[in-house]
Formats: structure tokens, C-alpha cells, sequence
């Protein structure tokens, strides 16, 4: 797969934290393509609150523009967690003919309040691969399941078992499995491996 990369961080941690680093690593070296992170505004200035939509789709569409600089055809991937994810498929809305896929990690399909925020999912013509733990308060997987079908999207769902919002196992099923952090990660990444070559083969 050698579709140029995109990977957006999510409200809490920008680009260089560990969490973000593990991951483009791992699928960088998965995918044989590197794996390109950038810090929206907010986060690039040292602040903790995220800025407004509207901004922060202009940062994700400003870097999208900078990894097709050199000229790839046929779109570009977007990985983001959480809050990268769903900014990400803005982005595919408006830019269709420019990402090839998207793979939201920790989709926050539930606002901080509540509500369900549905709308970009439902208007998205990219396909979508949902990476999701079981124990993320911000995509019950019973909503999720309640919207796929609605979704004009091709889409598909890898859940990872006991997983919370940033897909972090329980060591209660480590012991009763044997499934480690690094063999749930290892599954989330080869599922991601194959929605990729299905839906954006290079």
C-alpha cells in the first residue's frame, strides 16, 4: 500500500506523544509507506482546548495538501484518533476525489454531552474502517451498529475486545485470554492492512 498517509491526533495529545508515535510506527513499517503526523493550531500553540471545527478542518485540509505536493493521484489516507478521525471525515466530504479512505481509531461518535454526532457519517462517500474498543464511552457499539446501516459509505467495524477509547486492553482479559496489548494492537493493524488493500490499493 503506497498511498500517501495522514495520521491526526485526537483533543488530549498532540502528534509526538507516545501513543501517536507507537502507532504511525507500527503502521508505517505494516503499510511499507511512511506515515505523516501533524498538530492542529491549538495544539502546535500549546493550548489545551481544541479550536472550533471550521479551524481545525483548514489545518487537517493545509497538511492533506502538503502530502499531495508531489503530485499522487487517486487520494490520499486518513488515520486519525478520536477527534482526528471525525475532523478527517469532514474532510472526505468535502474533498472527496482526495482521500482514498479513512481509519478512525476511537471514533467519538457520542459528544462530551451526549448527543450522537451522526451527520458526518451519513453524508460520507469514502470508505470507512472503525477501529473500536468496547469499553470506549464515546462509541457504544450498539449506536455504532444503529448508524452503519444508514451510512452510504462502505464501512467496516474491528472491535478490540475490552479496549477503551485508545484501544488499551484490561489486563483482567490478558490473564483470562492471553490476548496481550501487543497482540491487540497487531490484530488493529492487520485489519487495517486489509481494509486498505480492498477499498485504497495502490
Amino acid at each position: 500500500m503506497n498511498r500517501p498517509t495522514l495520521f491526526a491526533h485526537g483533543a488530549g495529545a498532540g502528534s509526538s506523544s507516545p501513543w501517536m508515535r507507537a502507532w504511525a510506527d507500527r503502521l508505517a513499517a505494516a503499510l511499507g509507506a511512511p506515515v505523516r503526523r501533524f498538530d492542529y493550531p491549538y495544539m502546535a500553540a500549546g493550548r489545551k482546548a481544541p479550536d472550533r471545527l471550521p479551524k481545525l478542518l483548514v489545518a487537517h485540509g493545509e497538511a492533506l495538501d502538503g502530502l499531495l505536493a508531489g503530485g499522487e493521484r487517486g487520494g490520499a489516507v486518513l488515520i486519525g484518533k478520536s477527534m482526528g478521525s471525525r475532523v478527517g471525515c469532514h474532510l472526505a466530504v468535502e474533498r472527496p476525489a482526495d482521500v482514498a479512505a479513512l481509519v478512525c481509531l476511537g471514533y467519538p461518535l457520542r459528544a462530551p454531552k451526549g448527543s450522537l454526532r451522526d451527520e458526518v457519517l451519513l453524508a460520507l462517500e469514502t470508505p470507512v474502517l472503525f477501529v473500536q474498543g468496547t469499553r470506549d464511552p464515546l462509541c457504544p457499539l450498539d449506536a455504532l451498529a444503529a448508524v452503519r446501516p444508514r451510512m452510504r459509505a462502505p464501512s467496516a467495524l474491528h472491535v478490540v475486545e475490552t479496549g477503551n477509547h485508545s484501544l488499551e486492553i484490561t489486563r483482567g482479559h490478558t490473564k483470562a485470554t492471553g490476548v496481550t496489548q501487543e497482540d491487540a494492537d497487531a490484530a488493529a493493524v492487520a485489519a487495517i492492512v486489509a481494509f486498505l488493500a480492498e477499498h485504497a490499493p495502490a
